[in-house]
């Protein structure tokens, strides 16, 4: 399908590599145009992209930059009234006219009222698309001053996003369309603020404005661009010797990087598996891997044409698909595995010692399927993008150069240490400053620019910078491991599970990254949330010349899910069971064991999922009944009209009213945080002489909310209210370790470190007051004044003060600082995976109905019911964010996301759902609170995503009744299903 761009496109048709191109020394006439109100002049040349112009000649960055190819729409800005792709506005055509950006919206009474709406509503999450989405909105809002549902998707058709599920974005527009709404700025919380209070995030001001700072947003004066060399080939031999000589010929370079300027050229997520070079060495293992960087000036770099830098490339063998790297003498992907297997993972465990083939053979019904899913890209829309520095002056305390990176990442304590080991340098001298991250997924966890921005910086002795555009980012980026997975279940006479036999094949990719990870978490949840007493599960991660495989949104159990949740629709369907039902019947529960041999002690709230999903449940399957049993009887009636012939030459289908529609259930489970391997946190708390906290606060901020939710749960550990926060944003050198953004932890394990960090605090203030550590002491703060209460032994009440103007601080100005660390307990896997990988789960239950046209082939989701036990909701608002952004991707997998080397590395060839994609989503919050948790919490950013695409196909199923065995179901798919093909 086409993807809808904004209003742009109804401009003269523009020549894209004539807007890319640099004029050189031509004369630069002015062009003169309004600029937020103000009247300006761009020198800029003519051809210059309006994009370019706003950020670099005006530090305007809050237009933001995604793809340069008006696919995306995140540049969207207000021409005149109109919206407009920025990318591909030339600066000579805004002559005379009005430009809007982010930044002027809060001049208007309207544009704060949309600013505020964005806020309170939650619809910023990373915030890289929020300022598209509101130039969108300010244009609609101005033609249509109250518009329907309908009104504001076509408006927003431009403009992508990645985790929102757009639906909070929806809900904004409309909220501002009222003329009740204030036209107050967005607040920052309402006390006090604690958990399950919908609190404004603490950084949604900067997101609505334009003023949060992602990667490509800043860099040192006068630094270098890179410009890097990636292959056209999955496996190959290739030479740099020519390009050394031409690149000393060449205007405007100063040089070139290859392996040998990086120390140690190899790195890995764990550090035992280090396989990985930056920068290729000799040959190169999947197409688009790096093979050397051209350095200097940035114009210079862009003019270079790719056919004219003479790498010279010698093409080999190369294994694309898991059966063939596995197949003898099948060429060997890294010597170090001769085999092609990175490694193995298994979960077995027997209801009787030595019965398990035994139980499946002598089961009453066993039902055997398979499942195919491709590669999937992140598509995040920030494309990877920072600068590094090194910095003699700024000496640690041993006197050693400092390096500084600040770039997009996940992960910037993983970062610090990579490359401290890369560039034998300690970690005191690697400063890693996260910018914001606009989308990750689990994509932004490995290195990628980082280490090519520390050589380049450290060779040629000044500041290095690259922002990379989107082919290059699809090119290099990890993606979802592709997988070929087969299962069976068994079971008794009654319907009640058995046996669960699976097996996986994971394709890893040219080099280790999260491979690993996907391997062991797989057999542990292969079986769904489910009461199983036999459980085999096996998989391979298997290394193949192809894109590197890492961390995507649920490290391979949305795959697992996919096969399993089909496999359990078709036991309903035999048996002549309502699928929810028949779910709610074998779900685990409190005191049931799992296939690892885990007891499940609380906080399992899977069966209240089911039950909260049941009465929308039974009226959609009753409606879709009804709507079947008509469509049959308008397909009799339209045969009669258009009988045969006349009917099969209608290739458009205009008159075909073979519509279906169908509803599906599906489950799911998930451990919080890493598997069995160590996985703490430690977060500081501070108070101030003003009276305020500073939360020093390392988990960064992918969209999660992280940077509020943390805070909330601190300040309820305080007793004090969340107005009263500050916080250090994520910075190696200011925040300590808090672990990774992902595997869905950070509200639990950083949360936990966050309320132990204010209960310490609370103590020690406590003792300041004179009450000495204690745990019940009520505290107020009133500007310079700390006021304490504590009860005496009698009962009464006692109240102290503290002057904070009077008290010494730290050199970071504090007071009094406090520190929690917290590191889930967990038991290590034996060889037949019991144990006790995760100290709690997240469980869920959604159901989708759809609509499928039977002569197209074509897939339509009318809604999602989502049904989701978070232990608590911290701040719910950010938890249906979160739900509503899961769905949206899980969409995306089931129906249209499939990445194909070299044919689907854009946003236009590459689908993801656009608003017009997304349906209503019913979101219900079940609170089984999680004993170990922060005040309950669990975590729900990966849950989101699981059941999701399950929940589609078995609707599909129930609508058609073919059960596919492939995604995404795209219309040629289905139709060869429909077809017996």
């Amino acid at each position: 399908m086409d993807r809808p761009k904004a209003a742009s496109q109804e401009q003269t048709p523009l020549d894209m590599d004539t807007l890319d191109r640099d004029d050189g020394d031509q004369p630069r006439p002015a062009t003169a145009f309004e600029l937020n109100g103000k009247a300006c002049v761009s020198h800029s040349q003519p051809m210059t992209r309006l994009s370019q112009v706003l950020r670099e000649e005006f530090a305007l960055t809050g237009t933001k930059l995604g793809c340069s190819a008006g696919d995306c729409g995140i540049c969207t800005v207000s021409l005149d009234e109109r919206q407009v792709c920025a990318c591909l506005v030339p600066v000579a055509q805004v002559q005379g006219q009005r430009v809007l950006t982010v930044e002027g919206l809060a001049a208007s009474a309207l544009g704060r009222r949309l600013q505020k709406a964005f806020a309170d509503v939650g619809a910023a999450q990373c915030g890289i698309c929020t300022p598209g989405m509101l130039m969108a909105a300010h244009e609609l809002l101005l033609r249509q001053a109250q518009p329907d549902e309908a009104q504001v998707q076509d408006a927003l058709a431009g403009v992508l996003c990645r985790c929102t599920g757009y639906r909070k974005i929806i809900e904004a527009v409309l909220v501002a369309s009222r003329p009740q709404a204030s036209l107050a700025s967005p607040a920052v919380a309402a006390d006090p603020g604690h958990a399950g209070a919908r609190i404004t995030r603490f950084d949604a001001a900067d997101k609505v404005s334009g003023a949060e700072r992602f990667g490509a947003d800043e860099a040192p004066a006068n630094c270098l661009g890179l410009r890097v060399l990636r292959s056209p080939h999955a496996h190959a031999r290739f030479s740099l010797n020519d390009v050394v000589q031409w690149v000393n010929l060449q205007s405007g370079l100063r040089g070139l990087l290859v392996a040998a300027d990086i120390p140690v050229n190899r790195f890995a997520i764990f550090p035992d598996l280090r396989d990985q070079p930056a920068l290729a060495e000799g040959q190169t293992r999947f197409q688009g891997e790096a093979v050397a960087v051209l350095v200097g000036d940035p114009a210079a770099l862009a003019s270079l044409r790719e056919e004219d830098i003479p790498v010279r490339y010698q093409p080999m063998q190369a294994v694309l698909e898991p059966a063939q790297a596995l197949a003898p003498g099948a060429a060997v992907v890294q010597e170090r595995w001769p085999d092609n297997v990175l490694c193995r993972g298994r979960v077995f465990r027997e209801a009787e010692s030595g019965r398990f083939d035994q139980v499946v053979r002598d089961a009453a019904l066993s039902v055997r399927g398979t499942m195919r899913t491709p590669y999937v890209e992140h598509a995040y829309l920030e494309p990877e993008a920072g600068w590094a520095s090194w910095d003699s002056a700024a000496m640690t305390g041993a006197g050693e150069p400092v390096v500084t990176i600040f770039a997009t990442t996940q992960t910037p304590y993983m970062d610090r240490d990579e490359i401290a080991h890369m560039f034998q340098l300690r970690p005191e001298q690697v400063r890693i400053i996260p910018s914001s991250v606009g989308g990750g997924f689990g994509g932004k966890l490995d290195l990628s620019i980082q280490p090519l921005l520390v050589a380049a910086a450290r060779k040629f002795g000044q500041p290095a910078r690259i922002v990379y555009g989107r082919r290059e980012s699809m090119v290099s980026s990890t993606k979802r491991h592709p997988s070929r997975l087969s299962a069976s279940i068994s079971t008794d006479a009654q319907g009640q599970f058995q046996a669960f036999d699976f097996e996986g094949d994971f394709n890893t990719g040219a080099y280790s990254s999260w491979g690993p990870t996907v391997a062991n978490r797989v057999p542990i949840h292969a079986c769904g949330p489910y009461r199983f007493p036999n459980v085999r599960a096996l998989t391979r991660a298997v290394l193949t010349h192809n894109s590197v495989s890492g961390a995507f949104r649920g490290f391979g159990v949305p795959q697992a899910t996919l096969l399993t949740e089909g496999l359990i629709d078709e036991l309903a369907l035999r048996f002549g069971r309502d699928p929810l039902e028949y779910r709610h019947e074998q779900a685990l529960r409190a005191g049931d064991r799992t296939a690892t041999g885990q007891v499940l002690s609380a906080s399992v709230g899977l069966q209240a999922c089911l039950e909260a999903l049941r009465p929308a449940w039974n009226t959609a399957r009753a409606a879709v009944a009804d709507f079947n049993a008509r469509a049959v009887i308008d397909d009799a009636r339209l045969r009669r009209i258009l009988p045969g012939d006349d009917l099969d030459s209608d290739p458009h289908r205009r008159y075909s009213g073979r519509k279906r529609r169908g509803v599906g259930v599906a489950c799911m489970w998930y451990g919080i945080g890493n598997t069995v391997i160590a996985n703490p946190s430690t977060m500081s708390v501070g108070l101030r002489p003003q009276g305020r906290f500073m939360l020093y606060n390392g988990a960064v901020d992918i969209g999660q909310g992280t940077y509020t939710i943390l805070p909330q749960i601190c300040a309820q550990a305080l007793g004090v209210p969340v107005s009263l926060f500050d916080q250090v944003r994520a910075d190696t050198w200011l925040t300590q370790d808090a672990g990774k953004s992902s595997a869905s932890r950070q509200t639990f394990v950083s949360g936990n470190a966050a309320r132990l960090a204010g209960e310490a605090l609370r103590r020690k203030l406590a003792a300041l007051l004179g009450f000495g550590e204690r745990d019940d002491v009520l505290l107020r703060v009133d500007q310079d004044l700390l006021r304490g209460c504590a009860r005496g032994p009698t009962g009464q009440e006692e109240w102290r003060e503290l002057d904070l103007t009077m008290m010494p601080l730290d050199e970071r100005g504090d007071i009094a600082v406090a520190s929690g660390n917290f590191d889930p307990p967990t038991i290590a896997l034996d060889a037949d995976g019991q144990g006790v990988p995760y100290a709690t789960y997240g469980f869920a239950a959604q159901f989708a109905e759809v609509e499928v046209d039977l002569d197209l082939g074509s897939v339509r989701v009318l809604a999602i019911h989502a049904a989701h036990d978070v232990g608590r909701a911290i701040n719910p608002t950010q938890v249906e964010g979160q739900v509503h952004g899961g769905i949206a991707q899980g969409l995306g997998l089931a129906l249209m996301e499939e990445y194909i080397a070299g044919r689907t590395d854009n946003l236009h060839d590459y689908l993801i759902p656009s608003v017009g994609d997304m349906p209503p989503v019913t979101v219900h919050l079940i609170e089984d609170p999680e004993p170990l948790g922060p005040y309950g919490a669990k975590g729900v950013g990966e849950p989101a995503l699981v059941a999701t695409a399950p929940a589609i196909l078995n609707a599909i199923r129930d609508a058609t009744g073919r059960r596919l065995d492939q995604v995404p179901v795209t219309p040629a798919r289905l139709l060869a299903a429909l077809r017996g093909a």
